[in-house]
C-alpha cells in the first residue's frame, strides 16, 4: 500500500502546486487536505476535510498519516494584526505537528522563510525562527524545513510589493552566484516539487533546505 499524506495550506501559492503533485504521485494512495472551505476539486485520492483551525483537536483522526505537508502562512495585511498572523503562521502549524505526531506521522515538512531566526530583530523572521525551533522539539523521525527566497507565481491575491520584487529579482538573480544563490527568487511550483521529492528521502532528524538547494532538487531529472 502507498503512503497517506496530510496537507495544510493547499490554497496558497506553494500549497496549490503541491496538492496536484501529491494527487498525481504514485507514492500516495490518499491525500487529506484540511481546509476552511471547499477546494472544489474532485479526485479519487483526495479526502477534503473542512475544519475550524482553532478546533483541530476535534478532527485529529484525520492526522493519522505518513507525511505532513504544512504550507500555512499569511501576511500582516490579510491577518489584520500580529496576533492573528502569529496564530496562522506559528500556532496552527505547531498544533498540526503535535496532533499528527500523536497519530503516528513520521515526516513533517514545513514551508518556512529565508532568514528565519528566533533571535532576529525582524518580527517576521523571529516568529518563523520560533516556529522552527519549537517544531524541532516535537521529535519526528524526519523534520524537513524549507526556506525559499522570494516566491514567483500567480497568486489569487494581488501583492504589489511582491510584483515589484519579482520583476527586480528576475533581473538580479543571474548575478547571484556562489553563496548568494540562496537569495535568488524561486518559482512556487519548484518549491512544491522539491517538497514532494524531499518527502521521499530518508533524512533522519531535522534538515534545513535553503532556496538554492530547493531549486537544485526541483531541477534534478528523475
Amino acid at each position: 500500500m502507498g503512503k497517506r499524506a496530510l496537507i495544510a495550506g493547499s490554497t496558497g501559492l506553494v500549497g496549490n502546486e503541491l496538492l496536484h503533485y501529491l494527487l498525481e504521485a504514485e507514492e500516495y494512495d490518499q491525500v487529506i487536505a484540511i481546509v476552511r472551505s471547499s477546494l472544489q476539486i474532485v479526485h479519487s485520492k483526495l479526502t477534503e476535510k473542512i475544519v475550524d483551525f482553532d478546533q483541530l483537536e476535534e478532527v485529529q483522526e484525520y492526522f493519522a498519516v505518513d507525511d505532513v505537508f504544512c504550507c500555512l502562512g499569511t501576511t500582516i495585511k490579510k491577518a489584520k494584526s500580529q496576533d492573528a498572523m502569529y496564530k496562522i503562521d506559528v500556532e496552527y502549524p505547531l498544533t498540526i505537528a503535535r496532533l499528527a505526531k500523536e497519530q503516528g506521522a513520521l515526516h513533517f515538512l514545513l514551508i518556512s522563510s529565508m532568514g528565519a531566526n528566533p533571535n532576529s530583530s525582524v518580527w517576521y523572521s523571529k516568529i518563523k525562527g520560533n516556529l522552527e525551533q519549537e517544531l524541532s522539539k516535537i521529535g519526528y523521525d524526519s523534520t524537513s524545513i524549507l526556506r525559499p527566497s522570494l516566491l514567483l507565481g500567480n497568486r489569487q491575491e494581488f501583492r504589489l510589493g511582491e510584483q515589484w520584487g519579482g520583476s527586480i529579482f528576475k533581473v538580479v538573480s543571474p548575478l547571484l552566484v556562489g553563496p548568494f544563490r540562496k537569495y535568488r527568487a524561486i518559482q512556487a511550483k519548484n518549491v512544491a516539487l522539491a517538497m514532494y521529492r524531499i518527502a521521499q528521502l530518508t533524512s533522519p532528524g531535522v534538515t534545513i533546505y535553503p532556496s538554492d538547494k530547493l531549486a537544485s532538487i526541483a531541477s534534478r531529472k528523475q
